[in-house]
């Protein structure tokens, strides 16, 4: 076997590691057996988010600084020990009808996966043959606008929601923005589901005209607060809680309490911010999983025209 090569077990199943050193961030000399361990350490919390979801993976075999690709199909030579359900694919890029998923529901996964410099890892809004069981709002600020106002958005949207009974799980993107994840019934299409969303975010720009907007043209943005209630496409994807995000340093999309949001809403420091690997295992460890009771269910969503 090759120097820089290792074979390994993890969770009864036999998996080969390589070029642990290579660096994957290099603004933080953050290694791919740096990135093998976080995930690795952080399984516990994020593999109950995955479980059951088709993952859509970013891939970054040179490092953040290099080229990336999605992939959404099985790579090549998949063990086949490793979950894979075939789903419809409506509007592929590439004419498929149908895609080869891989669903992480286990440890060997998550670590072949890593691995295979999949840094970012996407999950849709539902769970292999059910409806949307999770509401999203991403929180997208146009410059000069920042993780502050998104606090304050946060704010008024969970305030919002919980006018309907929805309650709402705050986290960071990784990047500029923040997201509220929220536990519906899973009785309802995504359709559905997306337009209650627009609905609120329309209530919401209507109130606060300038801080917020829930229209998709960028010329509106800076300055403003963008809610995506789009991301409610059944098409769509949002990353996960837990997964390292592309840029300059391990950073993670990060669950939050809403002590930090309230806090970041004031402008105080430090708030809420982007967090890195090592500081989000030290927030497991003192929290657990911040979003552990979105994985219990929800209310459906009103009528759209409610």
């Amino acid at each position: 076997m090759p120097a820089d090569r290792i074979r390994v077990k993890v969770g009864g199943r036999d998996l080969e590691l390589s070029n642990l050193d290579k660096v994957l961030y290099p603004d933080a000399g953050f290694t791919k057996g740096e990135v093998i361990d976080y995930y690795t350490r952080v399984a516990p919390v994020l593999l109950p988010h995955l479980r059951d979801r088709p993952l859509t993976r970013i891939r970054y075999p040179n490092g953040v600084q290099d080229k990336s690709f999605f992939e959404k199909n099985k790579p090549a030579a998949t063990p086949d020990w490793v979950r894979v359900e075939t789903l419809p694919a409506p509007g592929s890029t590439k004419g498929r009808e149908t895609i080869d998923y891989v669903v992480a529901d286990d440890l060997p996964t998550l670590v072949w996966l890593a691995n295979l410099a999949a840094l970012e890892l996407h999950t849709p809004q539902w769970r292999v043959g059910h409806h949307p069981d999770m509401l999203v709002v991403d929180l997208d600020p146009g410059a000069p606008a920042g993780l502050a106002e998104c606090c304050e958005v946060a704010v008024l949207m969970r305030d919002r929601l919980a006018d309907d009974g929805i309650a709402s799980y705050p986290k960071t993107s990784g990047k500029k923005g923040m997201q509220l994840c929220c536990p519906i019934a899973g009785a309802q299409s995504a359709d559905d589901v997306s337009a209650y969303a627009r609905r609120v975010a329309q209530e919401l720009e209507r109130a606060e005209p300038k801080r917020i907007t829930a229209k998709m043209a960028k010329k509106l943005r800076p300055g403003k607060v963008f809610i995506d209630w789009s991301q409610n496409n059944a098409a769509k994807t949002t990353v996960s809680p837990y997964s390292l995000r592309a840029v300059g340093v391990p950073a993670v999309s990060t669950p939050l309490t809403w002590d930090e949001v309230q806090a970041g809403a004031r402008g105080r420091r430090p708030a809420v911010r982007p967090f890195i690997a090592a500081e989000v295992l030290a927030r497991v460890d003192e929290y657990g999983d911040l979003m552990a009771d979105l994985l219990d269910g929800g209310p459906p969503v009103p009528a759209a025209s409610g």
